[in-house]
């Protein structure tokens, strides 16, 4: 072997021009493996998940070890991810689809549909699958947002992307493509056709060559649904004096959404009512707060050029919120004098603080501080975030502290409680992703999740129960009622605060309630990365909470927090 060895570094080392030759060719074969398994291959992902916090004690049993855990201020993060999943982006998409279609597996493709129905079947809680139809690059059946991803396209991720912005349909195609719409505007075509496996998963179908396998989505909320930019309100009753509730009006024959949702914008008014062949544009106030809707089939008179769309009746509205921004919750500024009081608005990490903060901004007028620096907030507009906490140039101040020291430094407190289970992941979404962004699989999949619960699981009951105790006046919030009714749970905390809020200033915060500090439902998880036994030690948690606030005669945690 030795002999064999030299002899080939002799003949190498006569002719070096042969040896580059080779040492090309083989860094070349070399590449071409490595791209061919980047387009193929599937990342892998550690499948390591650590056992939990043991030793909970079964459920009505005490939990003496919460009342000295104290994490806070010098509470310390987990390790970094030791490996990242590697980045798969689309890959280009050609003006026809017959390259593309070279790319599906058509091998048992009448099976792979067969199985694809046992997926549909547990979809129904979230779409409904309407069927298989045609599709033209030059006149698609969908026509709202799209998407590609030829390495990770799954069904839910294609439904979830599509209800995330308020539309009614999603259709997938080519096994990787997704397609959104308001309406299906192309003819039903038989199941055989769309044959294609989802690239992200296997045996399920993700339509065919230039055919979409079409879901009618479950929207959470209606008021979520979109018509291009415009946000869908609801059907609303006329309001009792029409000319100063929406003092703008036009007559249209022929009415369409677009039409009248592009005056209403170019008004410069948030709000588009279509009232049949008319359109009124205006802001929501006293006179059309927009809070009592009405059943849709009040406003269900199509419009006379859009088949497809209801345009209202002189007696009911159909009302869309344009892309103008509501400019009379949008002045910001210090308090005029220094506060008497510190005002706390408190929380377990995230539960939701920072949208709070953004709310009481938009509805007092004045900035909000923080215990904390953050500078990606301040560039965000919090400009408070720079003061110290104790400088009383701002209305409340943001903490995440639990203990009686630093509890009893406010004089007053909002405790923002959100279920755990969201207030887990949302924090572990920031703490990986950034204050909107997303932690990436490998830190889900990884050692982190389960290191992570251990350690934050019981922070989250000790939060709330330290607050309950020390706190000298506290306002109990539950984020979930926040959301839900949010003019009310608005008004009780600015109510604390002891600033006079005119009411018109509360219906323009909830037309700007989100802001900028939502997550798209993007790349929510395909999968409960909660464990039985995470479940267990978290439904203990839960339990001991409700406890307490039912033990100082306040509302007990919202009914969806458990059974889970």
């Amino acid at each position: 072997m030795a002999k064999l060895w030299f002899k080939f570094q002799r003949h190498f080392r006569r002719k070096p021009v042969r040896f580059f030759t080779f040492l090309v060719l083989y860094l070349t074969a070399g590449s071409l493996v490595f791209l061919h398994s980047g387009f193929v291959g599937q990342p892998a992902v550690s499948q390591n998940q650590a056992n939990p916090a043991a030793g909970v004690p079964a459920e009505g049993a005490e939990l003496p070890f919460l009342g000295d855990l104290h994490l806070g201020r010098g509470f310390r993060d987990a390790g970094e991810a030791s490996s990242i999943a590697r980045r798969y982006g689309p890959w280009f998409k050609g003006k026809d689809g017959n390259e593309r279609a070279k790319l599906g597996d058509y091998g048992g493709a009448w099976s792979r549909a067969l199985k694809g129905r046992v997926v549909r079947e547990k979809e129904e809680e979230r779409a409904k699958y309407i069927g298989c139809y045609l599709d033209d690059t030059q006149s698609r059946a969908l026509r709202g947002v799209s998407f590609f991803d030829y390495k990770k396209m799954t069904i839910f991720r294609c439904q979830d992307n599509c209800a995330e912005r308020g539309y009614l349909y999603a259709g997938l195609e080519f096994g990787a493509e997704c397609y959104c719409g308001h309406k299906i505007q192309a003819t039903n075509v038989s199941e055989a056709e769309c044959d294609m496996e989802c690239k992200g998963e296997r045996g399920s179908v993700c339509g065919g060559a230039n055919r979409l396998s079409v879901y009618r989505l479950q929207l959470a909320q209606e008021s979520a649904r979109r018509y291009g930019s415009a946000v869908f309100r609801g059907c609303f009753r006329r309001p009792n004096n029409l000319s100063l509730a929406l003092p703008v009006t036009a007559a249209m024959p022929n009415m369409s959404v677009d039409k009248c949702v592009d005056l209403c914008t170019e008004k410069e008014y948030p709000l588009a009512a279509l009232a049949g062949t008319a359109c009124h544009c205006g802001f929501p106030t006293t006179r059309f707060p927009l809070h009592e809707r009405e059943d849709e089939q009040l406003c269900a008179q199509k419009c006379s050029a859009e088949e497809f769309e209801s345009c209202g009746t002189p007696s009911y509205f159909i009302v869309y919120q344009t892309q103008v921004q509501d400019n009379r919750c949008m002045d910001r500024r210090f308090l005029p004098a220094k506060s008497e009081q510190l005002i706390a608005l408190a929380s377990f990490p995230g539960a939701g603080n920072t949208w709070a903060r953004h709310l009481i901004e938009l509805a007092t007028g004045f900035y909000t501080g923080s215990y904390y620096f953050d500078g990606s907030l301040y560039n965000k507009g919090f400009k408070g975030e720079r003061d110290h906490w104790r400088s009383g140039r701002t209305i409340c101040i943001k903490t995440h502290e639990s203990g009686q020291k630093e509890i009893e430094a406010f004089d007053a407190a909002i405790l923002l409680i959100r279920n755990p289970y969201k207030a887990l992941m949302a924090e572990f979404n920031r703490k990986y992703g950034g204050h909107i962004g997303f932690a990436a699989h490998a830190h889900w999949k990884g050692k982190e999740w389960p290191e992570f619960v251990r350690n934050y699981a019981p922070w989250w009951a000790t939060h709330t129960l330290d607050w309950l105790q020390f706190g000298k006046k506290v306002l109990v919030v539950h984020f979930e009622d926040l959301k839900e009714d949010l003019f009310v749970q608005l008004g009780r905390m600015v109510g604390l605060l002891g600033v006079a809020v005119r009411e018109d200033r509360l219906l323009c915060v909830e037309s700007q309630k989100d802001g900028n500090f939502k997550r798209s439902g993007l790349r929510k998880l395909e999968y409960d990365p909660y464990t039985a036994d995470m479940q267990k030690t978290i439904s203990a948690y839960i339990k001991v909470v409700d406890a307490a606030l039912k033990g100082r005669n306040l509302t007990g945690v919202p009914d969806d927090y458990y059974p889970r």
